[in-house]
């Protein structure tokens, strides 16, 4: 079963989910950011122990503790690898007191009835027993609606709940993730579609099956009221969608009770050349900013 303070923390607790789980696609992007361009590594080796090199850099930093940063959801080869001589997830929790999370969808598939489904998780069962073993606490899955089609976005929320119902089974608490991409020509529609389908999957949700949303920040004020609300629904976080930090702080500060689930707006600013000193300062104004606009709300 799920940690009891670990739940009291997400459920709770004033600060926002670092997402820090690019995965094999998204990493070389994540890289550049970083300042290390594709002709500075020869394989996904040396790809995946640069961006693990960074990602402890941030999970170190002084700023990067439980008192604003409440989770962060880690990729497969991050809850493996070891930060300051531990595993990630133990570090995290014991020692800077986030909650770890985890990564554990496969990519998309192709865009088909204007959504993405997630690719089949075969080994799934597996890396939630390595994931319990590693004292993760819930876990995150993304797929994503590009058009307003009934059909497309019911289907989408089936396969996530699907798979939560698989997730929850292992003790775990689920993060959904089916992301309206902000730059559809029907967003608000999508949105609406999303919300209802949403719900009714909520609505038949077992009373000791909690799970999280992780949802695109909406264009109209308190949309996701409801499911925020909703007694099924342990907490629901937004995500930056391809915003700018300073953009997506200021949209997601008119969400009353969203919290942010950042990515790269989490970490726009960091770059690999930076002293010790300039990147624990960037990144310490990076949390306070996405803290801010998580907490006070307009």
């Amino acid at each position: 079963m799920a940690d009891a303070e670990m739940t009291a923390a997400l459920a709770k607790g004033k600060g926002f989910i670092a997402a820090l789980d690019q995965s094999g696609g998204s990493t070389p992007a994540a890289l550049r950011n970083y300042g290390v361009p594709e002709n500075a590594y020869h394989g996904d080796k040396e790809m995946f122990a640069l961006v693990h090199e960074m990602r402890v850099r941030i999970i170190t930093a002084p700023a990067f503790t439980g008192q604003k940063v409440l989770a962060a959801i880690l990729f497969e080869a991050t809850m493996d690898g070891q930060a300051e001589g531990q595993p990630v997830p133990t570090y995290l929790w014991q020692v800077r007191h986030v909650v770890p999370l985890l990564k554990v969808d496969k990519g998309l598939a192709p865009e088909a009835d204007g959504v993405q489904l997630m690719k089949p998780m075969p080994d799934l069962d597996k890396l939630l027993q390595r994931g319990v073993a590693k004292g993760v606490f819930g876990t995150k899955m993304r797929s994503i609606v590009h058009h307003a089609s009934p059909s497309g976005v019911k289907a989408i929320v089936a396969q996530q709940f699907e798979v939560a119902a698989q997730i929850s089974a292992h003790g775990l608490v689920p993060i959904v993730e089916p992301e309206v991409s902000i730059n559809s020509a029907d967003k608000a529609q999508s949105e609406a579609l999303l919300r209802e389908a949403i719900l009714q999957k909520l609505d038949a949700l077992p009373a000791d099956k909690p799970v999280m949303l992780k949802l695109s920040i909406p264009d109209a004020v308190d949309f996701y009221q409801p499911l925020i609300d909703h007694p099924r629904v342990l907490r629901v976080v937004a995500l930056s969608g391809g915003y700018s930090r300073a953009e997506a702080c200021r949209r997601l500060a008119h969400q009353h009770n969203m919290i942010a689930s950042f990515s790269r707006a989490l970490v726009e600013d960091l770059k690999k050349s930076m002293s010790d000193a300039e990147f624990n300062a960037a990144l310490a104004a990076s949390i306070d900013e996405i803290y801010t606009a998580s907490t006070l709300k307009a």
